[in-house]
């Protein structure tokens, strides 16, 4: 597909345009080759950066929860604080430039005008291509530094817990709860430290809306070994409603997901596991003749006097069969 694509580019063009195609981007220095090689496809992508953008006529409440966001998304965002005229959902080249520039795969963009206030736009890319996007209402806001409570040091990683009908049956809230898992998940970590489990994001979806929530979790004494469990509130919380929404195709959407054979785990022959993880193991062997198979000589397996004379007499008519 790709070098007849270029083959009727060449046709089409000039012999300059032709020539530029061909060519790749080959790096002159050291830090330049290094900066190439991080943008290349890994098998293991990198942690998903976000960025956060207000559009050109975002107000004070809209400014104010993305720059909350931001404070939760640390160190794997990127503000940007002036202003932005663009409008995601009729032009979204301003957001792919944005995100080749700043290697960000997750955005939001807010905005505020009449038709639509306090307006919130979160989405994600793939190939540097908006895959979906869903747009959310803001109807109330409070904000980080309204709530006089300690906060959770930078980078740390949250608990995301969603309740709810909606986001299993609906379809738009179904998209939108693995559109915030993606968006708020942060690094994948191999262990767990029960310290290290500092606070807590929830999101329930009842009667149109969603309530997002942000708790601090405390540790306390409980007389055993498992601590009691405490939530204060942290902040941001916001209400929001459902606007609109613009999602990637079935097709699309399993493609941007597709993992690469070389992190597929290769099948096993003859080994099986269970529902609860136990694993079995098939051993293939010869039919084995049990009546020649040893046993352990006990006094209670010695055959009878009685058994022996019948097995005897078995005998002797079988011989007597056989003359």
């Amino acid at each position: 597909m790709g070098e007849n694509c270029w083959k009727s580019k060449i046709h089409g063009g000039s012999r300059s345009e032709a020539l530029f195609l061909k060519t790749e981007i080959k790096p002159k220095t050291k830090r330049a080759k290094r900066f190439l090689e991080k943008r290349e496809p890994k098998l293991s992508e990198n942690i998903k950066n976000a960025m956060l953008i207000k559009g050109g006529n975002a107000n004070s409440m809209v400014t104010q929860v993305l720059r909350d966001v931001y404070a939760l998304k640390k160190p794997y965002g990127v503000l940007y604080k002036k202003k932005n005229i663009t409008r995601p959902f009729e032009d979204q080249t301003s957001l792919e430039f944005f995100s080749k520039k700043s290697d960000c795969s997750l955005f939001m963009f807010g905005s505020h005008n009449k038709k639509r206030p306090n307006n919130l736009v979160i989405g994600r890319m793939y190939d540097y291509h908006v895959l979906d996007m869903i747009e959310l209402g803001i109807e109330k806001f409070v904000s980080l530094k309204d709530v006089k409570n300690s906060k959770c040091p930078e980078g740390t990683k949250p608990m995301l817990i969603f309740a709810g009908d909606d986001f299993d049956v609906t379809e738009d809230y179904r998209r939108l709860k693995n559109l915030l898992i993606d968006f708020f998940r942060g690094p994948t970590v191999s262990n767990i430290r029960l310290a290290g489990l500092e606070y807590v994001l929830h999101f329930t979806a009842l009667n149109g809306k969603i309530y997002f929530r942000s708790y601090k979790l405390l540790l306390k004494k409980s007389g055993c070994r498992t601590p009691r469990i405490e939530l204060e509130e942290m902040g941001p919380s916001l209400d929001l409603v459902l606007r609109r929404t613009r999602l990637a195709s079935d097709d699309l959407y399993k493609l941007s997901m597709k993992m690469p054979k070389a992190l597929k785990p290769k099948k096993k022959k003859n080994v099986s596991h269970d529902t609860f993880g136990t694993t079995y193991g098939r051993i293939h062997m010869q039919k084995q003749d049990l009546s020649k198979l040893q046993t352990r000589k006990m006094k209670g397996l010695k055959k009878r006097p009685a058994e022996r004379i019948t097995e005897d007499q078995e005998k002797k008519s079988k011989r007597i069969k056989k003359n």
